[in-house]
């Protein structure tokens, strides 16, 4: 049998700004023949201080534009977007995967006798989403959560600031009281915190293992695809960028996350989806 033309069909990821990048990396990596369309809703972010309501509705703007491109399958690369908005995109009749569940089996996996950290946006660590995932996935077993929200993180990188003494010296203020009970696994709760992984790793040593969640959606996003014959086998593949506003500060902050130059990178409209949304579509 050949391949079925829905292989070849795009694979959306959607993200609130421009930290999703970090998922787009390991997307490329494990699945380099995918075409990826990425929209950042830029003009809008960040979503880590919004409300449920208008997280959901703001995801769903942004994924109905994507849906007319006929995407395959559907990343949602924002912890808090997979926080509050999952449930609804579920009813989209397209695969869908968020970056929480990833998470979470990961850091299971990890070291199950120990407890588990984790650090994000203000909105996901007060949506418990991680520990809701972990006790799901435990079947009600009552292993250890600690959580800590680190605001000031987001803006260190989207500066640039990754290895400054300045962010480490926050890092460290962030982490102690976790570090504290000796977990077995950190779960970095926010896209943009892998690009502060080596700070991340030299503060919480070899007995820690950092769980990026970008890395855990990647190889989720291969197993659903190989699981209903939908890998690309061409071996490169393209990935084209939409934002909400303008693409300049877009395409500073993703040479960090991506460690190379955006190129492709485009303003876009959500005029056309919002009409689709309220009348139902």
């Amino acid at each position: 049998m050949g391949t079925p033309a829905a292989a070849y069909a795009p694979v959306g990821v959607f993200d609130s700004g421009v930290g999703g990048l970090t998922v787009v990396r390991e997307i490329r990596k494990r699945l380099p023949g995918e075409n990826l369309l990425y929209l950042g809703d830029t003009a809008r972010t960040p979503y880590g201080s919004k409300a449920r309501e208008t997280v959901t509705r703001f995801t769903l703007e942004c994924v109905h534009y994507l849906r007319r491109y006929r995407i395959k399958a559907l990343v949602v690369a924002c912890n808090t977007a997979s926080a509050y908005a999952l449930s609804a995109l579920r009813r989209l009749r397209i695969p869908v995967l968020g970056v929480i569940e990833p998470g979470a089996r990961a850091a299971l996996q990890a070291d199950p006798k120990r407890p588990i950290a984790v650090i994000g946006t203000r909105a996901t660590i007060s949506s418990q989403a991680y520990e809701k995932a972990i006790r799901r996935l435990q079947a009600g077993g009552g292993g250890r959560i600690f959580s800590r929200p680190c605001p000031l993180l987001v803006p260190l990188v989207e500066e640039g600031w990754l290895r400054e003494d300045i962010t480490r010296r926050i890092l460290r203020g962030y982490l102690r009281p976790l570090l504290a009970h000796r977990p077995g696994s950190l779960i970095l709760g926010c896209t943009h915190y892998p690009a502060v992984k080596p700070l991340l790793a030299e503060i919480c040593g070899p007995r820690v293992r950092l769980i990026d969640s970008a890395e855990e959606a990647a190889r989720d996003l291969q197993q659903l695809l190989a699981g209903r014959g939908l890998l690309n086998p061409r071996p490169s593949g393209t990935c084209r960028y939409w934002v909400t506003d303008v693409p300049d500060l877009f395409q500073r902050v993703g040479r960090h996350l991506l460690g190379r130059k955006l190129t492709r990178v485009r303003r876009i409209s959500l005029t056309e989806a919002h009409t689709h949304v309220r009348r139902g579509g």
